[in-house]
């Protein structure tokens, strides 16, 4: 058990310990309980889950959430609009968010799946120097190629 000024008192009799919590009046608390024996210490409990909640907060405020940002192009797309669509999938990439590329085949565009792989593979090629994982290379997804990339 460990009071509230920081000394350690060894192994206590909860009985003890409750006793001595409540002279203080504070509260006791298990802070370890999978040990052998348990850790127990004497504080303030609504001081405690406050500063807990607080660690909470500030992990959380640092914490990133990869996004799954989503690519649409068609496989006749021209040169400038193809560049912009690079450019926008390097700026996803940077901010650490997953990239879907999703090549789309309308109608009889099917019969010409080839070419919608082939542009996929070039946004593949274009991307090399880029710092990109390949998730999942580009593959049939109902009347679409789909790419996801990582960063």
């Amino acid at each position: 058990m460990i009071d509230d000024e920081g000394t350690n008192h060894g192994v206590v009799a909860t009985s003890k310990a409750l006793l001595m919590a409540e002279d203080r009046g504070l509260d006791l608390v298990i802070v370890s309980p999978n040990q052998e024996p348990p850790v127990a210490k004497i504080l303030d409990y609504g001081k405690y889950r406050y500063e807990i909640e607080k660690r909470a907060k500030e992990s959380k405020k640092k914490q990133h959430v990869v996004e799954i940002k989503e690519v649409k192009v068609r496989y006749k797309i021209d040169v400038n609009d193809y560049n912009v669509k690079i450019n926008s999938i390097k700026k996803f990439i940077a901010k650490g968010n997953k990239v879907k590329l999703v090549v789309m085949l309308r109608g009889r565009e099917m019969q010409h799946n080839h070419l919608a792989y082939e542009l996929a593979n070039r946004f593949l090629t274009d991307l090399e120097g880029e710092k990109i994982n390949v998730e999942k290379k580009p593959s049939m997804d109902g009347r679409n190629v789909v790419t996801i990339l990582a960063p």
